[in-house]
């Protein structure tokens, strides 16, 4: 089992930065898959980046492609994301997911992680 916990959200201006981070406990990361997903009012969940186990791999969502940046540091059990330039439809609660076993054909999909956190508020507003 895998406890996930965000931290990091907020009020921001447009234009502005946030780092939100991803703290594991229950089990090591350095085996699992990692990605944070974002959830605007009204909307369904997306993927917003993913990190594999390596850190070799990495994939952005085309909305943050270039304002953002995923990373992990398995010395700390602990994924980040870091955003850049934000934007009013950046605004959602932002999730924090871990999976063990993650098919490559349903990566981007919510239902392809086994674990989540409680998720972070991002609001990006003047």
């Amino acid at each position: 089992q895998v406890q996930l916990v965000e931290s990091g959200g907020g009020l921001v201006l447009p234009g502005g930065s946030l780092r939100l981070s991803c703290a594991a406990s229950g089990r090591t990361l350095s085996n699992t898959f990692m990605a944070w997903f974002r959830q605007g009012s009204g909307k369904e969940r997306e993927l917003v980046a993913y990190i594999s186990t390596t850190t070799t791999t990495t994939y952005y969502a085309g909305s943050v492609k270039g304002r953002s940046t995923i990373s992990r540091d398995d010395a700390k059990n602990t994924m980040y994301l870091d955003m850049r330039n934000l934007k009013p439809e950046d605004t959602a609660v932002y999730y924090c997911s871990a999976g063990l076993n993650v098919p490559k054909i349903i990566i981007t999909s919510p239902r392809a992680y086994d674990f989540w956190g409680q998720g972070t508020q991002v609001t990006v507003s003047s």
